[in-house]
C-alpha cells in the first residue's frame, strides 16, 4: 500500500473520529457517537504505523499536509462550506511541505 493512500485513509479516520466528538459536544448528538469515534481514532493511529520510515516524527510531519487537504475536503463535502482562497493557499503550502518531506533524499 502506498504512503499516500495510507495517509489519505488515516486522515479520513482521524477527521471522522474527531467529528464524532465534535458532534457529541457541539451538535447535541448522543454519547454513543463516541464509540465509533474512538474506534476511528484507533484506526488512524494504527494506519500511521504502516508508513515505512524509521522515525515516527517524520511520518507525522509528512501526514500534516494530507490531513489539512482532507480537512478542507471535509469542510466542503460534509459541512457544505466552500473553502476560500486563504484555505486553498494554506493547503497548497502544506502539501508542498509534505512533498518535500516525502521526496527528500535520505
Amino acid at each position: 500500500m502506498s504512503a499516500f493512500f495510507i495517509y489519505v485513509l488515516a486522515a479520513l479516520a482521524e477527521i471522522a473520529g474527531c467529528f464524532a466528538f465534535w458532534a457529541w459536544l457541539k451538535m447535541d448528538k448522543p454519547i454513543w457517537w463516541l464509540i465509533p469515534g474512538m474506534t476511528s481514532l484507533a484506526l488512524f493511529a494504527w494506519l500511521l504505523t504502516l508508513i515505512d520510515t524509521a522515525a515516527a516524527g517524520r511520518a507525522y510531519a509528512a501526514y500534516g499536509g494530507i490531513y489539512i487537504a482532507a480537512s478542507l475536503s471535509w469542510l466542503w463535502i460534509v459541512e457544505d462550506v466552500r473553502p476560500d482562497r486563504w484555505d486553498i493557499s494554506g493547503v497548497a503550502l502544506a502539501v508542498a511541505g509534505t512533498v518535500v518531506i516525502l521526496a527528500g533524499p535520505r
